[in-house]
């Protein structure tokens, strides 16, 4: 594995200019968890960035039932790495394999960078938002929306775990 300091520029997070909504919801991302030796990846569409605790936060949500769990349960960081549309297939493969069932790395082609805080991303990403997990809950069925969405989006009752992560590197191309 390559450092990133051969792939990627270091910027502030007062640096970046970007459009969260479409960044996340269009784009998605891969978000990976653990670390150099042991690690998995896995695609997201759902999270957000802001502000908490007067630090600059990412919040993102995984599965108790998907590998990544595993792994951020362990690892104190995790990362957000935007490979962009032109990548729609690596993402496609990474949220609908199982990395206990499939290397997604070799199968994907992805290559993994170390990240300054040690967390593992992808040269293949333009932009990547390392985070030091600084709180985390379980989603609960306390929903006050009416789009009954206990039953569209957990039939199976399988809420999301939500992690905030403070914000500890910001990496672009």
């Amino acid at each position: 594995m390559i450092g990133w300091e051969n792939i990627f520029k270091q910027i502030q997070t007062d640096d970046l200019n970007i459009n969260p909504f479409k960044l996340i919801g269009d784009e998605w991302f891969l978000l990976t968890a653990g670390n150099r030796n042991s690690f998995n990846t896995m695609t997201a569409s759902w999270g957000t960035m802001g502000e908490f605790w007067n630090k600059p936060v990412a919040i993102c949500f995984i599965r108790p039932n998907r590998h990544t769990y595993e792994f951020a349960e362990e690892s104190d960081v995790f990362s957000l790495s935007f490979v962009g549309n032109e990548n729609k297939d690596i993402l496609r493969f990474c949220g609908s394999k199982s990395g206990r069932d499939t290397d997604k790395i070799k199968e994907t082609g992805l290559k993994p960078v170390i990240l300054k805080n040690e967390g593992v991303s992808f040269e293949q990403a333009h932009l990547v938002i390392e985070c030091r997990k600084i709180y985390f809950d379980d989603i609960k069925p306390v929903f006050i929306i009416p789009d009954n969405i206990d039953d569209s989006i957990y039939p199976n009752k399988d809420y999301h775990r939500m992690y905030i992560g403070e914000v500890i590197g910001v990496y672009k191309k």
